[in-house]
């Protein structure tokens, strides 16, 4: 470990900040990001985050944007949010925090707990910036996502 934490979360970090990223440049939402992606991409942004993350994050998009053929879309929840707008690498910390939280619940693959958070309803509650579900403890969120309801 170097750093305040672990390698691999920051990866992980910089992956889901990537899609967020992404999601915004074609206004589409985040699980329809991961599911142009695929499981084979989103091991590639993961495992050379490192790399990417020394990049400029307009040209790693645009070149992850094109490789996995995603078009425009109509979701723009940053235009509709009537208040601050939360930073890709805001949510990106959000997401990262949720998907470990699975992974270590449900035993599973980082990857595959990722497919798994944004394919889920509690995506669109933390997309949601009108909201304060974003913001909640992430401790909240998991349970969100574990129990299928919003306490």
């Amino acid at each position: 470990m170097t750093g305040r934490e672990n390698s691999k979360e920051n990866d992980l970090f910089f992956t889901c900040s990537l899609i967020d990223y992404m999601a915004r440049r074609t206004t589409n939402r985040r699980a329809d990001i991961v599911n142009a992606l695929g499981k084979v991409l989103l091991t590639k942004i993961y495992d050379l985050a490192d790399v990417y993350h020394s990049d400029s994050i307009d040209r790693v998009s645009d070149d992850f944007i094109a490789a996995a053929g995603i078009k425009k879309g109509t979701f723009d929840n940053v235009m509709a949010c009537r208040y601050a707008v939360p930073s890709h690498w805001d949510i990106g910390k959000v997401y990262k925090r949720l998907v470990l939280g699975i992974a270590k619940e449900k035993d599973m693959g980082v990857i595959d707990a990722l497919i798994a958070a944004y394919n889920s309803f509690v995506s669109d509650k933390i997309d949601d910036y009108n909201s304060s579900f974003y913001y909640d403890a992430p401790q909240n969120i998991l349970n969100a996502y574990l129990y299928k309801e919003i306490e």
